[in-house]
């Protein structure tokens, strides 16, 4: 999986505080609110777990942040094997798979073959593209030798 794509959609979800307190008052408020670094429901991880057999358990990603950013990673790369290599031109593949990571991978398809996203659906494709550079960026000073280029 493009460590681009990754690190972007972590950005796009850093919309809230990601400390293990916060989330566990923010759960109790909202029961079924996401976890982690990476804002992953319970049902997508449970999903995730099981076709990777990951250990562990969803809550478990809002105190471990390499687990959350790891589940992060194979969901998308699962929404990547799901996603046809044609798709409309308006969409690069990556900011397909983060439409998938937000709206699920039903939509995913259908953004594929061209139907336009819902107004919520935009907004994360602008924080997406918004985030792209910065996350270009912390990549290159981390000097992380692989591809960092569109997927």
């Amino acid at each position: 999986m493009s460590p681009l794509l990754v690190m972007t959609v972590l950005h796009v979800e850093a919309y809230k505080p990601h400390h293990p307190l916060l989330e566990r008052l923010w759960q109790w408020w909202k029961p079924g609110a996401s976890f982690g670094v990476a804002n992953m429901h319970r049902a997508t991880f449970e999903r995730v777990r099981r076709t990777h057999g990951l250990p562990g358990r969803w809550q478990d990603l809002r105190d471990d942040p390499d687990f959350a950013i790891h589940a992060a990673a194979l969901h998308l790369r699962d929404l990547d094997r799901r996603l046809p290599e044609r798709h409309v031109r308006r969409y690069s593949r990556d900011e397909l798979l983060a439409l998938g990571y937000n709206t699920g991978e039903r939509n995913m398809r259908a953004f594929a073959r061209g139907v336009p996203p819902g107004p919520m659906a935009r907004s994360y494709l602008r924080r997406f593209r918004a985030h792209r550079n910065r996350a270009a960026e912390v990549l290159a000073d981390r000097g992380d030798p692989r591809e960092t280029g569109d997927g």
